[in-house]
């Protein structure tokens, strides 16, 4: 499976025959400008809602979310907020608050479930390379870092922050002042499990190679690997019988 984020697209403009013949099916709600979400698999994603809930004005493309091989994946693309404080970050703040209550619900449900995304949060001073750099900026701001902390009180499992405790996982680097050459790197990209996917995690990473490439994107992609649980049997007549002994 694979989600996107700042598809830069309208519907109309989704590349999904190019997808297609690359093996990939996919759900979308595109948008021009800075926004837009996909979730694409091998098998067809089922789509159960391509708009965070809590505001139906809201018509910003951020959050997408389907069943693919009965898993429930959900896109996000959190608003960075800047500049603060004003408008943009009280609409940060707000979207927060929507996926928090949205959250809470998806890490009850007994299915596995991902949270992928871009979520513009630096979560702590150790997730970058230079707080001091960064202070009046959106993405440190000590309200959508509370946020997060309290969307891992939900009881979701940082991936890259549970397998890499000690180690800077940095996801994004600045065009400017040359931070990809200095690895000068943020952690804003995250993917987060509830306990069903998590008791599958069996391995997280950075591509951070592709940061690298001719005209690539100021981020990297993050991904996990899920292992298949074996499926419980059926308790035989048998084996039923002698329990009730």
């Amino acid at each position: 499976m694979v989600c996107l984020q700042e598809l830069k697209a309208a519907d109309e403009a989704f590349p999904a025959s190019a997808l297609a013949d690359a093996g990939y099916h996919a759900v979308w709600k595109g948008q021009r400008t800075w926004n837009g979400v996909a979730i694409l698999g091998k098998n067809q994603p089922v789509l159960i809602r391509d708009r965070l809930p809590g505001d139906p004005t809201d018509e910003e493309s951020r959050y997408i979310e389907a069943a693919v091989n009965g898993i429930v994946v959900a896109s996000l693309y959190l608003p960075n907020g800047n500049p603060q404080p004003g408008p943009k970050f009280d609409y940060k703040m707000a979207w927060f608050a929507r996926l928090l209550r949205h959250a809470k619900k998806l890490h009850a449900a007994p299915a596995p479930v991902v949270l992928a995304g871009d979520y513009n949060v630096v979560p702590t001073d150790a997730d970058i390379y230079s707080p001091a750099s960064w202070k009046r900026d959106a993405l440190l701001q000590p309200a959508p870092r509370a946020a997060y902390e309290r969307l891992l009180r939900q009881g979701w499992v940082d991936t890259l922050k549970t397998l890499f405790p000690d180690t800077p996982m940095f996801t994004f680097w600045d065009y400017f002042r040359d931070h990809w050459p200095r690895n000068a790197g943020l952690r804003i990209d995250h993917i987060l499990l509830n306990p069903a996917s998590a008791a599958m995690l069996k391995g997280a990473d950075v591509d951070r190679d592709v940061r690298g490439a001719a005209g690539a994107s100021d981020h990297a992609p993050v991904w996990v690997e899920l292992k298949t649980l074996p499926t419980p049997k059926r308790p035989t007549r048998k084996t039923r019988s002698k329990a009730r002994r």
